[in-house]
């Protein structure tokens, strides 16, 4: 880190001195001679000159594709530069989760900030300080609807498969009941989602929009789970938050969702962020924590901890939750992601995401595939091939384009974002055109 100061030698031997010891070997006394490393086969130092040079040697080793049309679950999206540089700010970096809140009112308000974005963003009433990830989120929320009268779980067939995974890992360690609401033409299916809907029913997760793209009813969604006597676990695509109804204007008991398309990049598997808000009434079911506002004894503005989960203490047999942490700084990122677009910028991304992916789907329907669902759709969408999916993925990855998501031999999820250009996109056809012979 910036600040950072090693100690010194004269330091080192003044602790030791202070512990009653003369050599850093006296630390390990009480471990067996015969099991300790005494010869550690490490190799030379390096200045700094050849420390970077092999570190930008093994970074050249990683394949970086400029051109990105892939989605399912982690966007490409812009990123404006000040983001980052908040973010890398040594202060909130080494910052962890804030066990003494009265002298972590910097991390606590960023916190607040956060919650109070999310809520806006989703129309609920209340956020905590984030989960791990957005499948986490979706998990953690159908574990907070159960409860001892009602304990069956049902999740849509169009939602995120590695979603319907973590619910169905949480559920089989509690015992709870999974029922899957099969999909028609990429959404969910309201007959049988109001067949199997009964007086066990706990809850229903579906996502906005579908893992397939496709834009739900979500109204009728949740006209039929109230009716049911459930809940509703909306998960969200944030962007999409943007031009859809959020979820308190459907109606949704808790709203979920992967943060990573606010200003985080796409990495090699994260670290992500899962938010989750909830109506009022369910406050106190919310995992993790809650930071709140208040004023201190000489009336200044002061942010505590104003709900935290029980299963941080000792009353773990009474926890709903095994969530005791949060991604404070991936939730930081998001927020100020969130404060430099601006609730305008942000409404330019989303549209921008949707007409260019518009644009790329009668692209590639010129070119042969043919989008497979009917109806709406945000973002991405399914294709058929005519050809192997490989083949025309094979031939994208050799100019530089990263295709869309394989589904089967002969299907394609495909997305766009404000980044692409309409140039890229041409490109892209053509390419495919190719392959296919269109």
């Amino acid at each position: 880190m910036g600040t950072f100061v090693p100690h010194t030698p004269e330091e080192q031997r003044a602790m030791l001195q202070a512990i009653g010891l003369d050599s850093f070997d006296g630390l390990y006394a009480d471990v067996p001679a015969g099991v300790r490393l005494t010869d550690l086969p490490l190799p030379s130092g390096m200045s700094e000159l050849e420390a970077r040079r092999t570190m930008e040697e093994m970074a050249a080793e990683n394949f970086r594709f400029r051109h990105i049309f892939r989605g399912a679950g982690a966007y490409c999206h812009y990123i404006p530069s000040v983001v980052k540089q908040i973010a890398s700010k040594e202060e909130f970096v080494t910052a962890y989760t804030p066990y003494q809140a009265e002298i972590s009112q910097g991390v606590l308000q960023s916190i607040f900030e956060y919650q109070t974005m999310i809520c806006d963003l989703t129309g609920m009433d209340v956020s905590n300080a984030s989960v791990y990830d957005g499948c986490t989120a979706a998990a953690e929320a159908a574990a907070m609807c159960r409860d001892r009268k009602r304990g069956v779980v049902l999740v849509s067939a169009a939602a995120h498969p590695y979603a319907r995974k973590t619910i169905g890992t949480y559920c089989f360690g509690s015992g709870a009941e999974v029922v899957t609401v099969p999909e028609k033409d990429g959404r969910t299916d309201l007959e049988a989602l109001k067949e199997l809907l009964n007086d066990q029913s706990a809850c229903f997760y579906f996502q906005q929009p579908s893992f397939f793209g496709c834009i739900e009813d979500a109204d009728a969604i949740c006209a039929l789970v109230h009716e049911a006597g459930a809940k509703l676990i909306m998960g969200s695509y944030p962007m999409a938050l943007a031009l859809l109804k959020t979820p308190g204007e459907v109606g949704a008991d808790v709203a979920v969702g992967e943060g990573q398309p606010l200003g985080l990049s796409v990495a090699f598997g994260g670290p992500y962020l899962g938010f989750m808000a909830a109506g009022g009434a369910l406050t106190r079911k919310l995992p993790g924590r809650i930071v709140g506002q208040t004023v201190d004894d000489q009336g200044r503005r002061a942010f505590v901890l104003t709900l935290q989960a029980r299963e941080q203490h000792i009353r773990r047999e009474k926890a709903g939750s095994n969530i005791c942490s949060n991604e404070a700084l991936c939730a930081l990122t998001a927020t100020a992601y969130l404060a430099a677009m601006g609730p305008e910028g942000f409404r330019e991304a989303a549209r921008q995401s949707v007409a260019k992916a518009h644009y790329l789907e009668k692209k590639l329907s010129d070119a042969g595939l043919k989008r497979i669902h009917s109806g709406e759709f945000f973002n991405e969408f399914v294709t058929s091939t005519p050809v192997p999916a490989a083949d025309i993925l094979a031939a994208l990855e050799d100019r530089d384009y990263l295709g869309g998501l394989p589904l089967g031999k002969n299907e394609i999820l495909w997305c766009a974002t404000e980044k692409n250009t309409a140039a890229e996109i041409d490109e892209l056809a053509e390419i495919v055109k190719e392959v296919t012979g269109a």
